[in-house]
């Protein structure tokens, strides 16, 4: 990924200029690929069992999750074409009354072994599983067949378009592409090219190719931002382990050997020098240390958990020494939320029949936001000591493999068949 020096004089002063705090919820995995938002949940909104229910709309098919920017959010949906073809759909909803602003068509919804799946069952089905980035002025779209899009935030209309199968050499994989577009700054990554193009980083204002590193097979999992020893770096689980990237020059920084089986779709987690990993059907976790040596960057396994601390689809969150997440592996609506000492991976707690659904971190890490597998809101205190539950909610039909998020004082979730804005601003308790 050789960016060009012009690009590189941009992207230091905008690093050393800094980001403007914002409540939006802009990409998968949130700022940083932290997964975490200074927005605190007015827990009070949430007691006895209800919940200010703002919206609830229909929603068909697929496990994309939502993201936010001022009056809009965004999603992936299947629906039918003019023609009847199912395909996948990026839709633009308002964000306090769900009414659908734009919407547009992206590749055909059509997996391996996927298939009509039934609101509640186990199969997955056709729906897309990638959640759409934006950043203020626009939504990028990376669907399961690989291509790229840039849509106007406003109307939709296309900006620009780039198909990495067809232009790119790009490999599928089975049931096909799953990862979200990561923005950072002036730049779109994607993982899933061909040779020398495995990791590829485009100028999101025009879709022209900034540079491209690697030579892998992508997997299901978003790539990551992070900054480890002074280095921005973009870290992409890939089918060989943990590749990163240099942001600046495109340099392969680091590489940890990490096997691979079927689906790896839980996006690496990063502390500090420290970076964990997970993938199911049998291979389990995996920890390693980037230290900086004279030649450059070196990973070092810390610890490997054999055939247990499954993630699959569920990433994981970490605060002060501990990860706090859904391990488990096709334990559909049993499997439990945990608290996972980092430093060598022993279980502190275990709660079960949470299933594998998703976590975040709100009010900046003090309060656990997650969403079961069968539709349940439920707010926690991250607390290695114990589990302590502070509120629960059932507000979803349908199958929730996908991640809430807060924004601006409201939830937005989504299952299989409907999604749901709840508001937990302290205004919604008055």
């Amino acid at each position: 990924m050789i960016l060009r020096s012009l690009f590189i004089g941009l992207l230091l002063t905008l690093i050393s200029t800094g980001s403007s705090f914002s409540v939006d919820w802009e990409q998968y995995n949130g700022k940083d690929s932290k997964r975490t938002t200074s927005e605190k949940i007015d827990v009070s909104t949430l007691k006895g069992g209800q919940a200010k229910v703002v919206w609830k709309v229909p929603v068909r098919s697929g496990f994309s999750s939502f993201t936010t920017a001022g009056d809009k959010v965004f999603t992936l949906v299947t629906r039918k074409d003019e023609d009847g073809i199912e395909r996948e759909c990026c839709v633009a909803l308002n964000a306090d009354t769900g009414d659908e602003i734009w919407a547009q068509f992206l590749g055909f919804a059509k997996y391996d072994g996927g298939g009509d799946s039934g609101a509640n069952d186990n199969k997955g089905g056709d729906g897309a599983r990638s959640t759409p980035s934006t950043d203020g002025e626009r939504v990028y779209v990376f669907d399961s067949k690989m291509n790229l899009y840039c849509f106007d935030i406003e109307d939709g209309a296309v900006k620009w378009h780039k198909n990495i199968e067809d232009e790119y050499d790009g490999r599928e994989i089975r049931w096909q592409s799953a990862a979200s577009p990561l923005l950072e700054n002036y730049l779109c990554l994607v993982v899933g090219g061909g040779a020398d193009y495995t990791m590829m980083g485009f100028d999101k204002r025009n879709g022209s190719v900034m540079g491209a590193a690697g030579d892998d097979l992508m997997t299901h999992a978003t790539p990551i931002i992070a900054t480890i020893h002074g280095v921005r770096q973009v870290i992409a689980f890939l089918q060989s382990g943990l590749t990163s990237v240099d942001i600046s020059n495109g340099e392969i920084l680091w590489h940890y050997d990490f096997p691979y089986k079927t689906s790896t779709a839980a996006s690496p987690v990063v502390a500090g020098d420290l970076v964990y990993c997970s993938v199911g059907y049998g291979v389990g976790a995996g920890l390693c240390r980037i230290e900086k040596t004279d030649s450059g960057f070196e990973a070092k396994e810390v610890w490997r958990a054999k055939n247990r601390l499954f993630n699959h689809w569920s990433t994981p969150v970490y605060k002060d020494g501990y990860l706090y997440g859904m391990f488990s592996f096709k334990d559909h609506g049993t499997g439990p939320l945990e608290c996972v000492r980092l430093e060598d991976g022993e279980v502190m707690w275990s709660e079960p029949d949470f299933g594998p659904g998703n976590v975040i971190f709100t009010d900046g890490g003090n309060q656990l936001l997650a969403l079961s597998d069968r539709g349940e809101i439920v707010v926690i205190d991250p607390n290695p000591d114990s589990y302590k539950e502070l509120a629960r909610v059932d507000v979803l039909e349908g199958k929730c493999w996908s991640t809430p998020i807060l924004a601006n004082g409201k939830i937005y979730a989504r299952s299989t068949t409907e999604a749901v804005c709840l508001d937990v601003s302290e205004a919604a308790s008055e």
